[in-house]
């Protein structure tokens, strides 16, 4: 990417433009770390730039970006006004101090002279980046009017990088976290995701919390505060404080697990009963996977993402009876595909709390002895067995097929004769 960008900067200087890298590429080139993807700012106009090369895409023409070869060339610009709390009611195309005052944050509103590497630096991001500081560039409440996205990637650059927020734009951030309702779903979907996977989501989750932001855009995951729960299995405190244990243990798995691990125990509020003076959760498990369905469709994740995460809050309290649980049972689960996903989730559950890994290890050999064996014998019926005995098809067979397979792993059926007296014995004859 940095070859792309160079060329077509090279390409811009060679025809009178000025050309820099700009942004995140020189961040976290200052910070030691590889740029993700490079991004151009210059001074030629949006038709200019078209005109120079053959691969472009005008993705904001009207804020004179255009995308060439799969990198981002925008114009240096200034933004006049609010439109939306989104978008600027006006841009005037200006030159590269002023269209570093109207970005976001000083670490991001650096430019880079991609010959030589010099900084171009109007607004002190270096001296932030030293300090370890997130700030606003400017007046950090019109910076938050101007965009309502801009309150959470506050949270997302803070946690991302593992620095502060400095105060008046802390404060900035709380004063409007109100109106993060403004920001479409999707944006917000977004930017949780690459904070709940940075390595700090447990960090950041605290940011959400103590900026007001976690109330306003997960409701049901800021009333984990303070929730109690038995210290024999929770030494560690609260629900959030696991669920925050849980999050900056995270390293792998997806997008699945990260979300898995924000909303495995946000059943946890509406089931808590007090036994015996300590608390008690019956089927958490269930109702939390019911409320992440809800809470993920709102945040419009793509439905394979709903559906897996939803099955792995459903399924995460099934592991301690891991070993208690019939051979069929306990062979489908080990089996399954997406296995390494919920062991995962186990293991991260396990270590936010009483520390135990012990089912975890005894799964994965499980898994490995089973991979090892012969597959299961071939089913003794079939659904064409099934309706021979006079049952009507639908979606009952499956389940009575499954039942035939745990019959003849667990050796209650050993062939077609018992198999047969299996079913009429518990679906009735017909």
């Amino acid at each position: 990417m940095r070859d792309a960008a160079l060329a077509i900067a090279r390409r811009l200087r060679a025809n009178g433009h000025e050309a820099l890298f700009a942004g995140g590429c020189v961040r976290d080139r200052l910070l030691g770390k590889a740029p993700k993807d490079y991004d151009l700012a210059t001074s030629a106009r949006p038709e200019e730039v078209s005109a120079l090369f053959e691969d472009t895409v005008a993705v904001g023409a009207v804020f004179g970006v255009v995308l060439v070869d799969q990198v981002e060339v925008a114009t240096f610009r200034e933004d006049l006004g609010i439109a939306d709390g989104r978008h600027p009611a006006q841009v005037r195309f200006a030159d590269a101090r002023a269209d570093a005052r109207r970005r976001d944050f000083t670490v991001n509103g650096m430019f880079e002279d991609p010959e030589t590497g010099e900084v171009l630096d109007f607004v002190g991001g270096r001296a932030d980046l030293a300090a370890r500081v997130v700030r606003a560039i400017g007046d950090p409440a019109l910076r938050f009017r101007e965009d309502r996205l801009r309150l959470l990637r506050a949270v997302r650059f803070a946690t991302v990088l593992d620095f502060r927020i400095e105060r008046e734009t802390l404060r900035a951030v709380r004063d409007a976290a109100s109106s993060i309702g403004d920001v479409s779903a999707e944006r917000v979907r977004d930017e949780l995701s690459r904070i709940l996977r940075s390595g700090r989501g447990g960090r950041g989750l605290g940011l959400l919390l103590d900026t007001g932001l976690l109330e306003r855009i997960l409701p049901e995951v800021a009333a984990l505060d303070a929730v109690p729960q038995p210290a024999r299995y929770h030494p560690e405190g609260d629900v959030l404080t696991h669920t925050r244990m849980l999050l900056d243990g995270y390293r792998e798995g997806g997008e699945e697990v990260a979300l898995a691990a924000l909303l495995h125990d946000v059943g946890k509020p509406p089931t808590l009963e007090m036994k015996e003076g300590r608390p008690a959760f019956p089927r958490h498990a269930q109702v939390g996977a019911a409320m992440a369905g809800d809470i993920l469709r709102r945040l419009r994740y793509p439905n394979r993402v709903v559906d897996e995460v939803v099955d792995l809050v459903d399924r995460h309290m099934d592991w301690p009876q891991l070993k208690q649980m019939r051979e069929a049972k306990r062979r489908r689960l080990l089996l399954r595909e997406d296995l390494p996903l919920h062991m995962e989730l186990h293991r991260l559950d396990c270590e936010a709390c009483h520390g135990d890994t012990s089912i975890h290890a005894y799964a994965l050999e499980e898994r490995r002895r089973l991979e090892a064996e012969p597959p299961p014998t071939k089913p003794l019926l079939t659904g064409r067995d099934l309706i021979g005995m006079g049952f009507a098809p639908g979606p009952a067979f499956k389940a009575m097929l499954e039942a035939i397979v745990d019959a003849q792993l667990e050796g209650s059926v050993r062939d077609a004769e018992e198999a047969r007296a299996f079913v009429k014995a518990r679906y009735g004859g017909a």
